[in-house]
């Protein structure tokens, strides 16, 4: 009796260690461009050497982002969450299938939900999606929308 007692205390602290371990584990997940979080982030709060726009200046402002997925993004209804997500949002856009198995497209709207949208897209994608990476193009200040809403080019 008295050994399982001693081999249940020393099993214990192990497992618990174990996970503490684990739970406190930095997660850095990046983009290539922009160098994106994990967790979506006021990409304008930061005066990296990048980027020197505060969310003040920004409030407002349209912008628009290319964006292309790689991974498992086809025939996984990807494009229908993309643009539900979007949509939701508040964006405007487009996404559509590549003949490189990629999804690619053109997201238009504020900072904050565009920041989101591009978390969504590296992170999360259709609940059968598989997401290697997701590749921004630059971020460009526009002056009006190019589209009435999200759709889905073929």
């Amino acid at each position: 009796m008295r050994r399982r007692e001693l081999g249940f205390i020393l099993v214990v602290p192990f497992v618990v260690l174990l996970v503490v371990a684990v739970v406190q584990q930095p997660i850095e997940a990046t983009c290539p461009v922009l160098g994106c979080p994990a967790e979506p982030v006021d990409l304008f709060a930061s005066a990296g050497a990048d980027l020197v726009l505060s969310s003040t200046t920004m409030a407002g402002k349209l912008l628009a982002c290319d964006f292309e997925v790689f991974g498992i993004v086809q025939g996984v209804f990807f494009r229908k969450y993309t643009q539900k997500q979007a949509t939701s949002l508040g964006l405007k856009g487009w996404c559509m299938n590549t003949r490189d198995g990629t999804v690619k497209g053109q997201m238009e709207g504020e900072a904050k939900p565009i920041n989101e949208m591009k978390y969504w897209l590296q992170n999360k994608g259709s609940p059968t999606s598989r997401i290697d990476k997701a590749v921004f193009g630059e971020l460009k200040e526009i002056t009006k929308y190019s589209y009435n809403d999200f759709g889905i080019k073929r």
